[in-house]
């Protein structure tokens, strides 16, 4: 009989186990769901998403990386290996760490091929879909430190930086927070810059960074509108947003494709100095979602 019992109340225990699997389910889902069902009625439609929900190496059929020294003289060595999802989350992993340049010339004049070794790593992430238009979303946490340059951005797909066209949904460093958009001049690889800079005591909290934040961005024919928790940072006008020498890009850079880059940049033009940094240090990423207008 005490055997009986005990097979009942075993039984009677996985059953009320189920049951809360079950109701537990749909609430984790019930938030995008929400979302998706307000963006709806506003015309949107859920066309693009990552919710890095895989653990190990980011899917290989969404992302591409870029490698070595790219830009704006920064230290960072970039590599795939810095990147990895954990926890339904993507971590960029700045690193300290010394190895050989292997693009290192001795007699270079080149910025990238004359620094004999690499003191930092990280990773770049490049979108391999492109969206002209739409509603973007991401949410991710940033560390506010010395040295540190996260970058949630996008260039447009045909044309010579900065012609193409580029939008910074958010840069970070020297204790500002960014929000941009530039074009092409007369002059090639000058930019014109349309920049809002938002100090981040300006936002009253000294866990701040220890948080994650939503950055949006609404983009259509007339704007791009550049929001951080549901406040506009920046509105950049596309009637302005004109290249003036259409032989180094399209006439107008935003009414074209884009493509996403996330990455964390270290050091370099704006970067700061990241000696006093504790590393390694991570930018994390919760999800992308890219909606659109049908």
């Amino acid at each position: 009989m005490t055997k009986i019992l005990s097979i009942a109340l075993l039984l009677l225990f996985a059953t009320s186990c189920q049951n809360e699997l079950k109701t537990q389910a749909p609430k984790q889902a019930s938030v995008q769901e929400k979302i998706t069902s307000k963006y709806k009625s506003l015309g949107y439609e859920l066309v693009w998403q990552e919710e890095f929900n895989s653990d190990g190496s980011v899917e290989s059929s969404k992302w591409d990386f870029e490698q070595g020294f790219q830009r704006n003289h920064e230290l960072q060595w970039y590599q795939e290996d810095n990147a990895f999802c954990e926890d339904g989350k993507l971590f960029i992993e700045g690193r300290r760490e010394m190895k050989a340049n292997p693009s290192f010339k001795a007699k270079a004049n080149n910025w990238k091929e004359k620094r004999k070794n690499i003191y930092y790593t990280s990773s770049c992430l490049t979108s391999k879909q492109s969206w002209k238009y739409g509603r973007f979303e991401i949410k991710a946490r940033l560390k506010a430190a010395d040295g540190l340059w996260p970058a949630i951005w996008f260039l447009g797909t045909e044309g010579q930086w900065p012609s193409n066209g580029e939008i910074d949904l958010m840069e970070y460093y020297n204790d500002m927070i960014l929000a941009n958009a530039c074009w092409g001049t007369k002059r090639p690889y000058q930019a014109k810059w349309d920049s809002s800079k938002t100090p981040v005591k300006d936002f009253k909290d000294p866990d701040w960074d220890k948080k994650f934040h939503i950055w949006k961005m609404d983009w259509d024919k007339d704007s791009i509108k550049l929001f951080l928790d549901d406040q506009l940072l920046n509105t950049i006008d596309l009637k302005k947003a004109i290249n003036p020498d259409t032989s180094r890009g399209p006439k107008e850079p935003f009414q074209q494709a884009h493509y996403l880059l996330l990455n964390l940049a270290i050091g370099g033009t704006n970067g700061g100095d990241p000696s006093s940094t504790p590393f390694p240090n991570q930018f994390e990423i919760d999800y992308v979602r890219v909606y659109q207008k049908q």
